[in-house]
């Protein structure tokens, strides 16, 4: 069984890949998973309510394949009742571990006091963890922020111990507050200050762009999350995990020479959500790919209008042709 504790002591440093709405589905997991298969993926952000009443949607989003191992189960809600419950569903899926979402910052998800609304109710925050944590055998970790409006260390410190203390098993911390949303730069310094006062893994999550700035931003803590940097490079991953094994590597560098993962990703994408859906949402992953070629503004224009497999596979032969 994953524990969170011992994947971090064999893995160091746990690099995991953020839980991203509308990113992070069964497809694009499996592809980073064969690219590095040593980081952990977390589901797209998943309503509790949902799984509770049945949603198939929501059971869309938790639905994995065994290459994704292991394989984090992100929930969002209020009611502590529906996480146990959600808790005993997980576990019975056979997911890996289930995690808390308090750092969502976005206006309709706090308005629900969802996500990181409960860093301004920190007993109920507790209360959360502490039902899920009972309801399953799984470890429940959390991922959060900052603080709300602004960044307080001492409510920061007291809030994730109490996380800890309710039975949380891994904290990961986006360095901005709720307010900040994606402006400004993300702050370590209050993490790497957590750290020093809880007894579980913290990592650290916010503008890891680069390998350089996986080795900065490092420091005491016991991993790093990346989200967006991996949109058109789902290889950074792999150069951050190896570089800490003492080796190098380099993903492809050319759009030729990145064309063969492209091209599965969009058969990942069919399999898993048919292909008028599937390639729906492989358009915003073929327009990261391309933003660095020339005219690619022009080619996105394209891009972002293929319905079909095919559609997609011409169009980015028409590109490369051209390069």
């Amino acid at each position: 069984m994953f524990r969170w504790k011992d994947y971090a002591a064999k893995n160091k440093p746990i690099i995991c890949l953020a839980p991203m709405e509308g990113y992070t589905d069964s497809a694009y997991r499996q592809l980073i998973k064969e690219i590095t298969p040593e980081v952990v993926v977390y589901t797209e952000f998943t309503s509790s309510d949902g799984l509770k009443y049945g949603s198939r949607k929501s059971f869309q989003k938790v639905d994995y394949k065994e290459i994704e191992r292991p394989m984090i189960a992100q929930i969002f809600g209020k009611n502590p009742e529906h996480f146990a419950e959600c808790a005993k569903m997980l576990e019975d899926m056979g997911v890996d571990g289930i995690d808390i979402n308090m750092g969502c910052p976005s206006s309709k998800v706090v308005n629900s006091c969802h996500g990181s609304a409960l860093f301004n109710h920190p007993t109920l925050a507790s209360e959360i963890v502490e039902a899920t944590a009972k309801a399953t055998k799984l470890d429940v970790s959390v991922k959060m922020r900052l603080g709300f409006a602004r960044y307080e260390l001492e409510p920061l410190k007291i809030f994730t111990k109490n996380l800890e203390n309710a039975g949380a098993k891994h904290i990961a911390i986006h360095g901005r507050t709720t307010k900040q949303k994606y402006t400004g730069s993300a702050n370590f310094e209050p993490i790497y200050e957590v750290k020093k006062h809880l007894n579980i893994p913290v990592s650290g999550n916010g503008d890891i762009k680069t390998l350089d700035d996986a080795i900065n931003k490092l420091k005491n803590l016991d991993g790093l999350m990346i989200g967006r940097a991996t949109y058109g490079n789902p290889w950074i991953l792999k150069e951050i995990v190896e570089h800490f094994k003492g080796n190098k590597y380099k993903g492809p560098q050319t759009l030729i020479e990145k064309i063969p993962t492209i091209k599965h990703q969009i058969k990942l994408a069919c399999e898993f959500k048919g292909e008028k859906v599937g390639i729906l949402e492989m358009r915003k992953h073929l327009a990261n790919y391309i933003k660095d070629i020339p005219n690619a503004a022009h080619h996105r224009f394209d891009l972002v209008r293929v319905s079909t497999i095919q559609d997609a596979l011409d169009k980015l032969d028409e590109i490369t042709s051209k390069l």
